[in-house]
Order: C-alpha cells, then structure tokens, then sequence
C-alpha cells in the first residue's frame, strides 16, 4: 500500500472501531484479547517470576507481546488486505474496537453514579470497588466520586486515545501491541517485592509508549473542554502545568490534572490499599466540593475528547494524504 492508501485504510479502520464501540461496547461474555493478555501474562508471571534474572525474564515477557501482539496481527491484517482492500479495513476495524473502551468506561462510571446519587452508598461502594485497587468499604460520597472520576481521567489515554494514536500510525497491529503492553504494566508494572524486578520493562515500556499520547490527551482535553468550563485556558492550563508531575506516573497526571482543573475539584489525596495508607499528590483546586454530578461531568469531558482526537486524526490524514498526492 501506499502511504496514501495506508492512511485511508487506517483512518476508516478507526471509524469503523468507534461506531463498533458505540454500538456494541465491549459484553462481558464475548471473547475479548484483554482477557487473553491477562492469560499469558499470568501463565508467563508464574513460570518465569522466580529465582536469578527476574529483569531480563521480564524483557522476555515484552519480547513476547512484541511477537504475539505486534508482528502476529501485522502479518495476519497484511494478509488480509493482499486478498482485499475492504476485507483488510473491515478486519482491522474489529482489531482496533477491541483496544478501545469507551463505552464500556462511560457504564462503569454511570453504575458508581447512579446509586451515589440515590444515596445507596454500600451499592456505590461495591460499584466503584469494581474499577478501583484502593479499598472502598468506607468511602464517602466525595471520596467515591473522586475515584470515579480519576478513574475516567487516567483512562481516557490508556483505554482510548493512546490506542487511537497507535491506530493512526500504525494500524491495528501497533494498537494491539500498545494495549497488550499496558495490560502488562496494569498486571505486573508494580514497585513491590514481586514485581520491581519482573515488571521492569512491562513498566518502562508502558512510560514510553504513553508519553506522546497522554500529553496529547490533556491538550486535546483542554481545547475542546474549557469553553463549557467555569475557569479560564489561563487558569487550567496553569493547573496542568502545576500538577500533571505530581502523579507517580510520569503520564498519568496529565489526564486527571486537566479533568481537575476543567471541574474545579481536588484529585488525589489519602487512598487506603489493604489497610495500608497511601497519600498521592493532590491536583486541582478544591474550589467546588466532590459530589456525584462530577461523574457525568468527567465522562462527557472523554467522550469529547476521544471524537476531538478522531476528527483531529482525520485532519491530520487528509493534510498528510494531499502532500503525499502533490508529490506523487
């Protein structure tokens, strides 16, 4: 192909992925290749997570989604696309709509908010103890909205957009490779006693693989955002600047510190993890009170952002599509 029709195929590929996630979602019961990751990651973690060289068995583990994840979709799409154009599009969108979850984030977010908003705390408890690691059991309102929307706010990049990017220059198989190594890295990328050695390179390349599309994210974020916020680009984009470093992760601050600023609320804080406190830095300013409505506010917040990121991509391909036209 052509970097022209490279483009096409790819842009359409994502279009088709969007409508399948708006559409269908991701069903709990349908075979899903997240499940399939979490399977070798964890048949690869207890064979290989023991005695010398847990780093380097750890490279192999990476080595491993490179092949399975990367070169095994690459060539299976290039196939296709060599018996038909269409088939290869068709088959590639299906690749890339099972790297996405926005549907599936938007009804995770809404099962937290609906009963917090009725006032049934112990089913909001058990809801929001389904998308978080940290413990529930005694959370407020203002603390399970805060874990809601933080949890929208992280994934916003590494369960749409990042694969989006992925998508844009590299097609399906790219997408796939960087949803397998963030499965990785949310399996085994762990500072702890078990997993600081093993998770080495599950981790780092995660860090680097979301770099570009997480900074991207709080851009995109803010620009589509801000009009329909209280608080200035000045002021958000201060607070973006301010806070997206405080976050452990070298990439996940920027998402949750641009959804702060947009709403006007405090994220991060004291987080109980079996028992244990863990105190994250706090981003935003508490300048309006957690409360439930935050959760639809940080959901429509993504959904704007993932079509701003789509459309932008078309942009990008139809500029990219005619220099590459003139030239040929």
């Amino acid at each position: 192909m052509s970097i022209m029709q490279a483009i096409i195929a790819h842009l359409t590929a994502m279009t088709i992925a969007l409508l399948i996630d708006r559409i269908i979602g991701d069903p709990e019961n349908w075979p899903h290749p997240v499940r399939w990751f979490g399977q070798w990651i964890y048949w690869m973690d207890s064979r290989l997570n023991k005695g010398a060289g847990k780093r380097f068995k750890g490279l192999l583990l990476v080595i491993s989604m490179v092949v399975l994840a990367g070169v095994v979709p690459f060539l299976f799409l290039d196939a296709l696309y060599g018996v038909h154009f269409i088939l290869g599009v068709l088959v590639e969108g299906v690749i890339i709509a099972t790297t996405i979850s926005t549907r599936s984030l938007s009804e995770a977010a809404y099962k937290v908010q609906k009963p917090l908003q009725l006032g049934d705390m112990e089913k909001a408890r058990y809801e929001v103890s389904m998308i978080v690691g940290r413990d529930t059991d005694r959370l407020s309102e203002g603390e399970i909205a805060r874990a809601t929307v933080e949890t929208v706010a992280e994934n916003t990049s590494d369960g749409i957009t990042a694969p989006l990017f992925y998508a844009f220059i590299g097609g399906g198989a790219l997408a796939f490779f960087y949803r397998a190594i963030n499965t990785c890295d949310s399996m085994v990328g762990y500072k702890n006693d078990r997993y600081f050695l093993f998770g080495y390179f599950s981790a780092k390349t995660d860090d680097v693989l979301n770099y570009i599309p997480s900074r991207l994210t709080a851009v995109v974020m803010t620009a589509v955002n801000v009009a329909k916020s209280q608080y200035s680009l000045w002021h958000v984009t201060s607070l973006i600047k301010r806070d997206a470093k405080k976050h452990p992760s070298p990439n996940s601050g920027y998402g949750e510190s641009a959804v702060a600023a947009l709403l006007g609320i405090q994220l991060g804080g004291l987080n109980t993890y079996k028992g244990i406190e863990s105190n994250r830095a706090k981003m935003g300013e508490p300048l309006i009170p957690l409360q439930a409505g935050h959760i639809e506010q940080a959901v429509f917040i993504m959904k704007r952002t993932v079509y701003a990121t789509w459309l932008l991509y078309l942009l990008l391909g139809g500029i990219i599509s005619a220099i590459t036209y003139t030239w040929s």
